[in-house]
């Protein structure tokens, strides 16, 4: 359900609303990392932001906030931060040929940041690991009971040679698609548990649970209408069932009809767990500033 950008994007423009306080677009981020710094890539970014330049110091979690307001400017009414989880083949919200779109679609995810209609920034996620925990992970056995804990998050800020065109999505149409969605998902879900009963491999359903209880830890404010909140309920629930589907296809079916057959079911709901995602998150944003 939840990324580093879908944090920031509806705490920070809850607090720019005037419905959140600094603290709680902090607490948000900590889930995330214990440590996080903002960098402008360029010295048009640094302008638009009050970040340092050409010293590439690295502000702290504070800074963070201060970069947002100034990024945003006087308070509009509306929001001025939007989120894109971006994909090969579907940058929505994004400028093309950028090199913010370039580094927004390695980490999969984004926000942007515009000042009156007029100019705009991006953000960009990136964790740090520590080494030696990277390395004690990639020993571990086939359990993937290990997984290293990121040590930092450091968000990159990039100018805009145009503020990006926000698309509508509308949340009623997400959620109706989310439906059918949920329903393919269980039935692929229940197909690849059945090939799996002679076989020593966990509960798929359990899987589903352990990655959906993760992102419970994650929170949005209390303006968020309940029916975005169900959107990435269900969204969360579709998208962990396509994670633990990939992982144990090769394991549960045995011919490549069937791995065929079972990528054809699940490749299609990807595309609109992140329209679900994305109408829901902007209905989130939108809230703050209807109070």
């Amino acid at each position: 359900m939840w990324c580093p950008s879908v944090s920031l994007s509806v705490w920070a423009n809850a607090w720019l609303a005037g419905v959140a306080a600094p603290d709680d677009v902090l607490d948000a981020l900590s889930l995330w990392a214990p440590r996080h710094s903002v960098t402008a890539y360029d010295s048009v970014a640094a302008d638009r932001t009050g970040l340092p330049w050409p010293d590439l110091t690295d502000a702290g979690a504070v800074s963070m906030l201060q970069t947002l307001r100034t990024a945003a400017g006087p308070p509009s009414g509306e929001p001025v931060i939007a989120l894109a989880l971006p994909i090969p083949g579907d940058v929505r919200g994004l400028v093309a040929g950028t090199q913010f779109t370039a580094d927004a679609l390695s980490a999969g995810e984004a926000i942007t940041v515009s000042y009156r209609g007029t100019s705009a920034v991006g953000l960009v996620p990136e964790f740090a690991y520590d080494e030696s925990d990277v390395d004690d992970a990639s020993g571990d056995d086939d359990s993937g009971d290990h997984y290293p804990e990121p040590v930092a998050l450091s968000w990159t800020v990039y100018s805009l040679p145009t503020v990006p065109v926000a698309e509508h999505l509308d949340l009623g149409h997400a959620e109706y698609e989310l439906r059918a969605a949920v329903r393919s998902a269980a039935d692929a879900l229940g197909t690849l548990r059945a090939g799996m009963t002679s076989l020593d491999v966990a509960d798929p359903r359990g899987l589903v649970e352990q990655i959906l209880e993760s992102a419970r830890l994650h929170h949005a404010p209390d303006h968020a209408p309940e029916r975005a909140l169900r959107v990435l309920e269900n969204a969360a629930h579709v998208d962990a069932i396509i994670t633990v589907s990939a992982g144990l296809m090769p394991i549960g079916l045995q011919s490549s009809s069937e791995m065929r057959l079972a990528n054809d079911a699940l490749r299609p709901l990807s595309g609109v767990v992140r329209s679900a995602r994305m109408a829901a998150v902007s209905a989130i944003l939108y809230s703050a500033w209807r109070r």
